[in-house]
C-alpha cells in the first residue's frame, strides 16, 4: 500500500490538528504509506465546508454515514465529541473500514470493551489517540526506563494542569456536559495521564480517588470551538454535570506507586502535562509546556556534579529528531500528531497493529472507571474488579 484514503468526522480543535498532520507528513516522511486527504465530515455545512477548504480536504458531507458507503475510503478518523465515537466506530469497522479514535475511546467501559471485541472480529486496523506517546522527550524517558538505566522504578508522579475554567462565568461547554463528554478533567485530562503512565511504567493494579465540582452552575454558551466558548445573551444557566478537579493514588504491578492530577482551576497553568518518575539509578522529569526538553539524573554521577541535567531531545538519536531540523532547532504540539499518524501509516506498510490502539483505549478506561468507583465508594479499587 502507498496511498491510504482518510474520511475523517469533525473539523474543529483535534480536527485541524489531525488534518494538519495529514498534510505534512509526507513532506518530512516521504518513505511511509500518504495519507490522501479524502473527505471531512461535520454537521454544520457552513463550518464543515469552510474547513474542506481550510484544511485541504477533497470534498466535504454533513453525513457520516455516507463514508462507510464509499469505495474509495479505507480509513475513518473519529474526532467528534465522546458520545458519538462507539456509534460510528462500530458502524465503521462493520463496514470495513479501519478505525482511528480519539480519546478517551467511549464514555463507559462497556462501551470501549464492545469497540474492541467489533474491531477485532471485524478484523480491521485500530488505533487511538493518545499524541503524547509521540513527544521525543517522552520516547527518551520509555528508553532509558526500557534499558534500565533508571533501575528499579519507584515513582511515578503526574499532573495535568489548565485553568481554562477559572472564570465562573465561563459558559457551558460541551466538554462539561457528562452526556457528551463522559467525564471532565478526569477523561479528558487524566486519560493522557494514565495512558503515559502504562506506556513508560506498566499495568496499574489499583486506585483511590477524589474529585470536586467547584462551578456547579455556568452560562448557557451561543457557540463553541475547541477550548473556547461564547455566552448567550440570556441570563439562563445549566448545571456542570462533569469533575472540575480529579486525584488518585495507584499501585503498579511493578511495585511503583503512583499519584495523579488532572485539573481545569489550576491558574497560570495553561498545559502543564507533566510527570516525574524516581528509580533506583535515576529520575526523568518532563513538562509538556518545555515538550523538547527532558530532565534527566543520574545517583551514579560523581558526586561534585551530582544533579538534574537538561537534554534537549532533538538530536538524529532522539526518536524522529532526525527528520526534523538541525539540533537545538525545536518542535512544537503539531508535531506530536504527526508521529502518531507516522506511527499509523507505518503500521500499514508493515502489516500490523498500531500502537497505540483500541486495548490501550480499554486499559486505560479500566483505571478511569476504577478511580470514578473508588470515589463513588471511597475505598481502594482493584482495576481486575472492574
Amino acid at each position: 500500500m502507498e496511498k491510504l484514503r482518510i474520511g475523517m468526522v469533525g473539523y474543529k480543535f483535534m480536527g485541524k490538528a489531525h488534518s494538519h498532520a495529514y498534510r505534512d507528513l509526507p513532506l518530512f516522511f516521504p518513505n511511509t504509506v500518504h495519507p490522501v486527504m479524502k473527505v471531512i465530515c461535520g454537521r454544520d455545512q457552513k463550518g464543515v465546508s469552510l474547513a474542506a477548504k481550510q484544511f485541504g480536504w477533497e470534498e466535504y458531507t454533513t453525513d457520516w454515514k455516507r463514508l462507510l458507503e464509499r469505495d474509495d475510503i479505507d480509513l475513518i478518523d473519529i474526532n467528534a465529541p465522546s458520545n458519538v465515537h462507539k456509534e460510528i466506530t462500530i458502524a465503521a469497522a462493520t463496514a470495513g473500514k479501519h478505525v482511528f479514535c480519539e480519546k478517551p475511546l467511549a464514555l463507559t467501559l462497556k462501551d470501549s470493551r464492545e469497540m474492541l471485541d467489533l474491531v477485532e472480529s471485524a478484523r480491521v486496523k485500530h488505533m487511538v489517540g493518545f499524541n503524547y506517546r509521540f513527544a521525543p522527550a517522552v520516547m527518551l524517558a520509555k528508553k532509558l526506563i526500557d534499558e534500565g538505566r533508571l533501575g528499579d522504578i519507584y515513582h511515578y508522579r503526574a499532573c495535568y494542569l489548565q485553568d481554562w475554567l477559572v472564570d465562573p462565568n465561563f459558559p457551558l461547554a460541551w466538554r462539561l456536559q457528562k452526556e457528551i463528554a463522559g467525564s471532565g478533567s478526569h477523561g479528558d485530562l487524566g486519560a493522557h495521564l494514565i495512558d503515559l503512565s502504562h506506556y513508560l511504567i506498566g499495568d496499574i493494579t489499583e486506585v483511590i480517588g477524589m474529585n470536586e465540582t467547584f462551578i456547579k452552575e455556568r452560562p448557557i454558551p451561543s457557540q463553541m470551538t475547541g477550548l473556547s466558548a461564547k455566552g448567550s445573551d440570556s441570563d439562563k444557566k445549566g448545571e456542570v454535570t462533569v469533575d472540575d478537579a480529579t486525584l488518585f493514588m495507584a499501585r503498579f504491578a511493578n511495585g511503583a506507586l503512583g499519584s495523579f492530577e488532572s485539573t481545569r482551576f489550576a491558574a497560570g497553568h495553561r498545559c502543564t502535562n507533566s510527570f516525574e518518575i524516581n528509580g533506583s539509578k535515576g529520575s526523568v522529569i518532563f513538562d509538556f509546556e518545555r515538550m523538547n526538553e527532558l530532565q534527566v539524573y543520574f545517583t551514579d554521577d560523581k558526586e561534585d556534579v551530582q544533579g538534574f541535567r537538561r537534554v534537549l531531545a532533538t538530536d538524529p538519536s532522539h526518536a524522529f529528531a532526525e527528520n526534523w531540523w538541525p539540533p537545538g532547532h525545536t518542535i512544537g504540539y503539531e508535531h506530536t500528531f504527526i508521529h502518531e499518524i507516522v506511527e499509523l501509516m507505518e503500521s500499514f506498510r508493515e502489516d500490523r497493529q498500531p500502537v497505540p490502539n483500541f486495548r490501550d483505549g480499554v486499559k486505560c478506561q479500566e483505571v478511569l472507571e476504577a478511580v470514578d468507583l473508588s470515589i463513588e465508594n471511597r475505598q481502594w479499587v482493584r482495576i481486575s474488579d472492574v
